[in-house]
């Protein structure tokens, strides 16, 4: 273990965005890239991440046919917080590894997906936070729609109680060193590195998100997000 990367890094959080997806649901298109007010939306995302006074390095992890157009974004772009641009893997938790590898040791790393264009310094700062106390924090908010689980034929089995719900989102923080031991423990498919951590018998817990920080998944939600990047 490197000791003297994690002692110069012990305030700030290093931060892993993570675009390394296929964007089935966009129709074809890799939503990593695509246009938004002029920048590449993955652009937007780094943007608003290298503005947080909270957050020292930034390392952006996309497919393997992708790097050379990354690394193109970011020296475009100017963003000198970002020290590494690495291939992913076949999954995300993959791609979240090879990423946590480039980061190097530290104290404190979050996770963030690429197509979350919406962060916001303050919910970085309550990342922070949050994570030096509990050691593993997530954003969330809390539902608004009531929630049914759906079992077969579309019949109604469940009706949680709404004020227990809360939608994750990411940035996820987490120590560095517990996130990496519970990636290397993992015998099964994740798509939510808490759940991992959870997995690995941690305590997680969740500060506030925000319902602007939506992940873009659909055309949909991509105007949306447009609308909200354009407002500032």
């Amino acid at each position: 273990m490197n000791n003297a990367g994690r002692e110069t890094s012990d305030g700030l959080l290093g931060v892993v965005v993570v675009a390394a997806g296929r964007s089935t649901r966009m129709g074809g298109t890799d939503k990593t890239f695509v246009d938004v007010l002029g920048t590449p939306l993955i652009g937007h995302t780094l943007r608003r991440i290298a503005a947080s006074d909270v957050v020292d390095r930034i390392v952006l992890v996309v497919s393997a046919d992708a790097v050379h157009d990354g690394v193109a974004i970011v020296q475009d772009l100017g963003i000198p917080k970002v020290a590494a641009v690495c291939a992913g893997g076949a999954r995300r938790q993959d791609s979240v590894l090879a990423g946590l590898v480039a980061m190097g040791d530290r104290r404190w790393v979050a996770i963030h997906d690429g197509a979350r264009p919406c962060v916001t310094p303050d919910i970085l700062g309550r990342a922070l936070r949050e994570v030096r106390g509990s050691g593993a924090a997530i954003a969330a908010v809390p539902v608004k729609d009531t929630i049914k689980v759906v079992g077969d034929g579309q019949v109604i089995s469940a009706t949680p109680d709404r004020a227990t719900l809360w939608a994750a989102q990411t940035p996820q923080a987490f120590d560095y060193q517990t996130l990496m031991d519970a990636h290397r423990a993992a015998d099964a498919e994740y798509t939510d590195d808490a759940a991992m951590v959870e997995a690995a018998g941690h305590r997680v817990t969740v500060f506030r998100g925000d319902y602007d920080n939506l992940k873009v998944t659909t055309p949909e939600d991509l105007d949306v997000a447009s609308l909200l990047l354009a407002r500032g």
